[in-house]
């Protein structure tokens, strides 16, 4: 473009831009970031930049290397050329503005963010996939993946991919066979499609067997097609068929099973303006050796003989190693499996015991390596009929009022059978074989032949004639099958008098009662007595007591109880009193019978009482509003912070005042006034985890009446530990190096502290740090220093939320001793001594030499007496001679 038909260009465009209302797209000369989409049509007015120097004739813009924007004397700055985002995704500018070529504002920072468009369409790294899935393999288990890429960006919609299969090849059933993640693009089969996907007939691969291998093909060929022609391979049209369909097993494309046309979307596919690409799976459907069989049954107590085989597996791999598990803990585990992957079961199995074993195969190779997906194996032992029924007493008892319509309940026999329940095994048939006496009917009594319902079956009961009767009743299972058990159980129905009596108490007002509200649950505070003038012993004149009224709450409770053949009822506190809330109860209670009275007979105010509770005051302790205390803070809050607030109440509303034991770190404060529970010093976690605390509530003027509570605090960890090396010096031996450990420790918990990266703060071109685990690594030395040397390596250590400050290591390289250590050479010995230790070594010296010369001086005297006697004495023999 020539500058006059660019300036001409430019005025009316900016004109135009000013007609169009963009006034919003000027301002002032500042850091500015600006977005423009990518593929805008040039030139495309972005901003004005408008300075507020009144001398500012021009501007000027730098960091344009690819001239893509231009700015004009007026500031309007502008695209010269079109963006593409996946060129470059933004440009850093300069804009100043200049006076006659002189920088009067700025520069300034302007970033132009190019924003993406959906300009490109998603792309499969292949037109064509190729895979292979197995027999049954599991719904939803991935076997192949196809991907495709976007060159839009990737943060953005315009590059969020999803995959769909548009058509299955061939589709006879119209239920989709196979199913693709819209997400990860990976191809795994349908329920429908692991169960009826099929491999074709014909020689199939099996294991890790080489099928392009001629060898094979020809062993494989001799094994199916023996006695062997004397004809050349190549020349045997049968071979060469073989050799033609086994090329196209190991090349799905060319003869597949299945092919699937799989369609990907860019917009996450939720946009009609979606851009898509397409292509073709082949799928061939393998044979899959490695299947669970289908429920084994094995009856109990089966006679064997064991080990017995009942099932067999196979991997699809060749040398597979088989192994055999339990899914739950069993009692006992009966199974095992062999090396060619035949299941036993090696003892009789109880049904009552054990009624059905989950059982998991492996297949492994001879690095214990998982070949195959562990199968389940449902092993479920069938019922049979080896338990007789069982009465469950030894004799049943029952009741039956002389007046008893035919057809009454009299009670249910109680007979269990430890078979399958609902199964024909567990099914029991009754039959009344026998009555004891048979008068005045033999059939006085009817039973239920499924249920066991004891009915009566004729009414001429007289008490005074037969008191009771005895039943046996033949109990047995498989319905009665004469091929079943059975067990015959004995019961005993007394025959009682009508209850045409009413239990009477023996006074219908007990008066009152007075209990102080702190007394015991359990008390006793009145017994109540009634009689009964029906038959003793019997329903009829049983007594059973009741709180009718009065007692809502149910504060109270009656316990019934027999003594000397007298029914008592025990009045008892059941629940704490509370004279705040009731201080007065005023009971009535009932007497009556567990038989029904006969017609015309009703209870009357003759059994019903009368009596008052009276509660009486006690000045109790406060009591807390709740009965557990808990809060969660942060280790880092801040000192002076409200934690909890305690609150209490005192019954008879009195002052009550708080108070904090159990403090032993002084970290916490409680207002007495308001049980204001406040951090008082800096709470650490790794100290303690868990604070516990007692708070007591007490009443003002009387502190010995208090009541207690935990409070338990739960610190969370903050991130407010670096990790440290827990040891900072090292050596090296220069002739045999090896690595220095290094171990570091972090006390914060996670997420905060472990895994913990290790690296070099700082170049050390000689020294190398590799990662060992979460807590350690290793320092090694590329090549040894020719003397010993001293190094102070900067290690930067960073916890899992990247915390962490630089340490120095200090490594000496050395040489070592045979035992591994530095050689440290003898230091120079100062042969010379201080004065007191030269003057200490004189006088021990000099005293010596004079020890010697007494000893020397006495010898000479004692010489020179022995030479002076020895003289004296020869004179004196001369003088008598």
């Amino acid at each position: 473009m020539a500058p006059t038909a660019g300036l001409l260009g430019l005025t009316l465009l900016f004109g135009a831009v000013v007609g169009l209302g963009w006034e919003d797209k000027a301002g002032p000369l500042e850091d500015k970031i600006l977005d423009v989409p990518e593929g805008t049509m040039e030139p495309y007015p972005i901003y004005q930049f408008k300075s507020t120097k009144p001398q500012v004739t021009s501007y000027r813009m730098s960091g344009n290397p690819d001239g893509k924007f231009l700015v004009s004397s007026d500031g309007w700055l502008y695209l010269e050329r079109a963006l593409s985002w996946s060129e470059r995704s933004h440009y850093s500018l300069q804009i100043e503005a200049l006076a006659d070529s002189e920088t009067v504002d700025g520069p300034y920072s302007v970033t132009i963010n190019v924003i993406d468009i959906n300009n490109h369409r998603p792309t499969f790294n292949q037109t064509e996939y190729s895979g292979m899935v197995r027999e049954h393999r599991a719904a939803g288990l991935a076997f192949m993946r196809a991907f495709a890429t976007d060159l839009d960006d990737p943060e953005t919609p315009n590059a969020k991919l999803s995959y769909s299969i548009l058509s299955q090849i061939p589709d006879v059933t119209k239920i989709p066979l196979f199913q693709i993640d819209s997400v990860t693009g990976e191809i795994a089969t349908t329920l429908e499609g692991e169960a009826t996907l099929k491999a074709r007939d014909g020689v199939m691969p099996i294991g890790t067997e080489d099928w392009k291998s001629q060898d094979i093909l020809k062993k494989k060929f001799e094994e199916y097609c023996s006695p062997v022609k004397d004809i050349p391979y190549e020349f045997n049209p049968f071979y060469t068929c073989v050799e033609r369909s086994e090329s196209k097993r190991m090349n799905p494309s060319d003869s597949p099973d299945y092919t699937l046309i799989i369609k990907v979307e860019d917009l996450e596919g939720k946009s009609e303006n979606a851009l898509s690409d397409h292509a073709s799976v082949s799928i061939v459907v393998q044979q899959n050796l490695w299947f669970a069989p289908k429920s084994i049954r094995i009856d109990e107590n089966h006679e064997g003989p064991y080990p017995m085989k009942i099932a067999e597996v196979q991997s699809n791999e060749i040398g597979a190693h088989y192994y055999l598990s339990q899914k739950e803990r069993y009692p006992s585990f009966p199974f095992e499996i062999n090396e060619e992957g035949h299941i036993f079961v090696t003892a009789a199995l109880d049904r009552e015991e054990k009624d059905m074993y989950i059982l998991v195969v492996f297949a492994r190779d001879d690095l214990d390596t998982d070949l195959e997906e562990p199968l389940e194996i449902q092993v479920v032992v069938e019922d049979l009929n080896d338990n007789k029924p069982v009465c469950e007493h030894l004799v049943s008892q029952f009741e039956v009022q002389e007046n008893e319509e035919i057809g009454s309940l009299i009670g249910v026999l109680q007979v269990y059978d430890l078979d399958k329940e609902k199964s024909p095994n567990s099914l029991l048939r009754y039959e009344i074989v026998d009555q004891e006496p048979k008068t005045p009917s033999a059939t006085m009594f009817l039973i239920d032949n499924f249920m066991g319902k004891i009915q009566l079956g004729n009414s001429n009961l007289q008490k005074k004639e037969v008191p009771e009767y005895h039943l046996t009743i033949k109990v047995s299972d498989k319905a009665g099958d004469p091929t079943g058990y059975s067990t015959q159980c004995s019961a005993v129905i007394r025959v009682i008098d009508i209850n045409n009596e009413i239990p009477m108490f023996e006074k219908n007002d007990y008066g009152e009662v007075t209990t102080a509200e702190d007394t015991e649950l359990g008390t006793t505070l009145l017994s109540v007595l009634a009689t009964d003038a029906d038959d003793p012993g019997t329903g009829s004149s049983k007594v059973v007591y009741h709180i009718q009224s009065g007692d809502p709450d149910h504060v109270f409770a009656i316990d019934n109880s027999e003594t000397n053949g007298q029914h008592f009822g025990r009045l008892y506190i059941a629940r704490p009193l509370d004279f705040e809330t009731t201080s007065v109860y005023t009971l009535l209670i009932d007497a009556t019978n567990p038989e029904p009275l006969v017609k015309g007979v009703e209870y009357d105010n003759r059994s019903t009482a009368v009596v008052r509770i009276q509660i009486t005051n006690v000045n109790e302790p406060p009591e807390f509003t709740d009965d557990i205390y808990e809060v969660n803070v942060k280790e880092n809050v801040t000192v002076g912070t409200t934690l909890i607030e305690m609150k209490a109440e005192d019954p008879e509303g009195k002052d009550i005042r708080f108070k904090l034991e159990g403090d032993e770190r002084n970290w916490l404060a409680i207002n007495p006034n308001t049980g204001e529970i406040k951090t008082k010093a800096g709470l650490d976690r790794e100290e303690v985890s868990e604070y516990k605390v007692r708070v007591f509530a007490y009443e003002k003027d009387s502190p010995n009446l208090q009541t207690q509570r935990d409070v338990n605090i739960r610190l969370e960890d903050v991130n407010d530990n670096v990790p440290k090396l827990t040891a900072t010096r090292g050596f090296v031996c220069a002739n045999h190096p090896q690595p220095v450990i290094l171990i570091a420790e972090d006390k914060d918990g996670p997420p905060f502290g472990q895994p913990l990266t290790f690296a070099m703060s700082k170049k050390a071109p000689n020294w190398e740090i590799r990662q060992t685990d979460g807590t350690s690594a290793k320092l090694l030395l590329k090549s040894a220093p020719k003397e010993d040397v001293t190094f102070n390596i900067p290690i930067s250590i960073k916890d899992n939320a990247g915390l962490g400050v630089p340490q120095l290591f200090e490594v000496r390289v050395c040489n070592c001793t045979q035992l591994g250590y530095c050689y440290i050479a003898p230091a120079p010995q100062e042969w010379r001594l201080g004065l007191p230790k030269t003057i200490g070594i004189l006088a021990g010296t000099l005293g010596g030499v004079g020890l010697l010369l007494l000893i020397v001086f006495y010898r000479i005297r004692k010489s020179d007496e022995k030479k002076k006697k020895a003289v004296a004495q020869g004179e004196g023999e001369t003088m008598l001679q």
